[in-house]
């Protein structure tokens, strides 16, 4: 198994882990201090939109550049109009980025606001170049997922045959363990198979891997 695929099926487990559980992500995107809204304010002052536009799906390029054009025009009226202007931006671009997403957008929230730890993790990581700590991490949690399910199921399995009340338990305890094992399992191999189509497609992100060579 390469160390690309070990790689995503590591993020997987932990993606579906995170889903099973249904935790609300405290993701970035939508935060003053995030990427989406930097890149808007370096477009803004550079008055020149591609910096942002990695940020959006194609189809909603026409409706953000014509947000941007507003926007360029009303910011040169007075301190006031600006700050409305800048704000109009930002939430246009963060509504469509959600929207490419699949997400609602519920707001703009405070530099300062809270973020999932994973996603700080990941963020540390293209930064730094290395996802060591953040495999690390996001294994660490789906094995603790493994591990508290597993012993859970084994406790109640000893006495499912006291009752029908006990026994009911131990079901219980039995399907939630499958289920999430299996919720980690396909996930992985799911994102693990669209990394490798889209490889497939457009070839490997690493030249000398073409050639057999690792850096």
């Amino acid at each position: 198994m390469t160390s690309n695929r070990k790689k995503l099926l590591a993020a997987g487990m932990f993606t579906a882990a995170w889903l099973w559980t249904a935790t609300p992500a405290l993701a970035h995107c939508d935060t003053l201090d995030g990427p989406v809204v930097v890149a808007a304010k370096v477009a803004l002052e550079k008055r020149e939109i591609t910096a942002v536009l990695k940020w959006i799906k194609p189809e909603h390029e026409a409706q953000l550049r014509t947000a941007f054009t507003r926007t360029l025009v009303v910011r040169t009226q007075s301190r006031e109009a600006r700050e409305l202007a800048d704000q109009f931006f930002f939430e246009t671009l963060v509504r469509l980025h959600r929207a490419g997403e699949g997400a609602p957008f519920t707001g703009l929230k405070p530099a300062g606001t809270e973020v999932d730890p994973t996603v700080a993790a990941a963020d540390e990581a293209l930064e730094s170049g290395n996802p060591g700590a953040l495999i690390e991490t996001v294994t660490e949690e789906a094995v603790a997922g493994i591990r508290q399910r597993f012993e859970e199921a084994v406790h109640k399995k000893q006495h499912a045959e006291d009752s029908v009340e006990a026994g009911r338990e131990y079901v219980a305890a039995y399907v939630e363990f499958v289920h999430y094992v299996e919720a980690l399992h396909s996930t992985a191999i799911r994102l693990a198979s669209a990394h490798q189509h889209v490889e497939e497609a457009t070839g490997p992100a690493n030249p000398a891997q073409e050639h057999g060579h690792s850096q």
